[in-house]
């Protein structure tokens, strides 16, 4: 039996979800308004990056080709154009409602959302005035700030100093299921922002939100603000069971990286390991391949690509990150096995040249290699959920009731590294 590792590149669409005009997003592409930006000359930043989007190793694993399959976007020219042996291209399309982080996730997991999440809507105050009472009584707050769809970075800049000086939480949402709680890790307290995030997460249990989000930041200006690692989700649990709780039941381990236990609510999850910014997460990723045994999944979110720069519309700092990312992946590749799986997708997308700050409706990349094995096309698969289906069958676990492996494509046969 082998091993599987799915990196999740946090936002990084590659254009032409078919329903994308459904959520206003048709025409967005975020890998080729990057690629865009960057061969005009308008993605360059002394010291930063400069000139044409250098991705050479994402594009030996098939980046350019799962492209032209998602919207017909193409690079020629693109160094590393040439397929690796034994890699693997093609992109899927969501079928979930919504274009959030946990309905990515969990589709890619073999577990479409087919319900809808609840939102709060655009206005101000967005909150119910029942939830917004109900949090500052059960919650012990003097009040809440904020009360608006805002991006994180923004909020904490225009409420951070009232907060300090109030005690009160800055409460904010976005298109997303998601209410998200901000306050001062030492004035106000990082473990009272984890209770105050628990209550409010019952509080939202009957409205069907996703996600409660503890922001934590520190600093003491407007112009010292800055968020810290200690960010922690509380997330619905998964209504089904998913890939991972069908390994964990199994008796396999899953290495979550990153924020992947919040994101399934810890479920299914045997162990977490986390670092500050992609580049830590990658040294976190790299020892969990180096640790997984046989059967074991490695399951990594590099979410700066989505909170550093989609959510901040940073052209350059996105590009930039991507190639950084890029530069690592030969580390992964060789501590592969013969019959591994190594796997590099995203959840949604967040195209840096939309209008607005959210995420946008886009088809993902479904590209990586199995050393010892045929690779090849795996077109445009229909959902998600073919990327987990096709880690359980590469895993020896029977299928699940969602999605279809494209692991016969790849020239493999269950438990055929055994």
């Amino acid at each position: 039996m082998a091993r599987a590792f799915i990196f999740v590149l946090d936002s990084f669409g590659i254009g032409g979800a078919a329903d994308a005009d459904r959520y206003g997003d048709a025409g967005s592409n975020t890998f080729g308004h990057i690629a865009e930006a960057c061969a005009a000359g308008k993605a360059d930043v002394a010291a930063l990056r400069a000139g044409p989007l250098q991705l050479p190793n994402m594009m030996a694993l098939g980046l350019g080709e799962a492209a032209k399959v998602a919207s017909g976007f193409s690079l020629e020219g693109q160094p590393g154009s040439k397929l690796s042996a034994s890699s693997f291209h093609g992109a899927a399309q969501e079928v979930s409602s919504g274009k959030d982080t946990p309905s990515g996730h969990w589709e890619i997991a073999a577990l479409p959302v087919r319900f809808d999440w609840g939102y709060f809507p655009d206005t101000v105050p967005t909150f119910p005035q029942s939830l917004t009472d109900a949090m500052v009584r059960q919650g012990n707050v003097p009040g809440i700030l904020a009360n608006c769809h805002a991006s994180g970075i923004e909020v904490i800049e225009n409420f951070g100093e009232e907060h300090i000086r109030t005690g009160k939480p800055i409460c904010y949402t976005s298109v997303d299921s998601v209410l998200q709680i901000a306050a001062h890790e030492t004035h106000f307290g990082l473990e009272r922002l984890y209770e105050f995030c628990a209550v409010v997460r019952r509080l939202c249990d009957p409205l069907n939100i996703g996600r409660v989000i503890a922001r934590p930041f520190v600093g003491e200006t407007k112009a010292t603000f800055t968020r810290t690692p200690n960010r922690r989700d509380y997330a619905v649990p998964p209504p089904q069971p998913t890939l991972l709780d069908r390994l964990t039941g199994r008796g396999s381990r899953v290495i979550a990286i990153g924020k992947i236990g919040d994101i399934f609510a810890h479920r299914g999850i045997s162990e977490i390991r986390k670092g500050v910014g992609n580049m830590a997460m990658f040294d976190k990723a790299l020892g969990a391949i180096d640790d997984a045994r046989d059967g074991e999944l490695v399951f990594a979110n590099f979410v700066d690509f989505d909170t550093e720069f989609g959510h901040r519309r940073d052209v350059a700092g996105y590009a930039a990150a991507l190639e950084a990312f890029d530069r690592r992946i030969p580390e992964a590749l060789a501590r592969l096995k013969p019959g591994d799986l190594f796997l590099l997708t995203a959840d949604h997308g967040n195209d840096p040249t939309w209008h607005g700050t959210d995420h946008t409706r886009e088809r993902i990349p479904v590209i990586g290699m199995v050393p010892g094995m045929a690779g090849g096309a795996i077109g445009l698969r229909p959902t998600f959920a073919d990327i987990g289906e096709t880690v359980a069958e590469h895993l020896g676990l029977p299928p699940g009731p969602h999605g279809a492996s494209f692991y016969k494509a790849l020239g493999g046969a269950v438990n055929k590294h055994a």
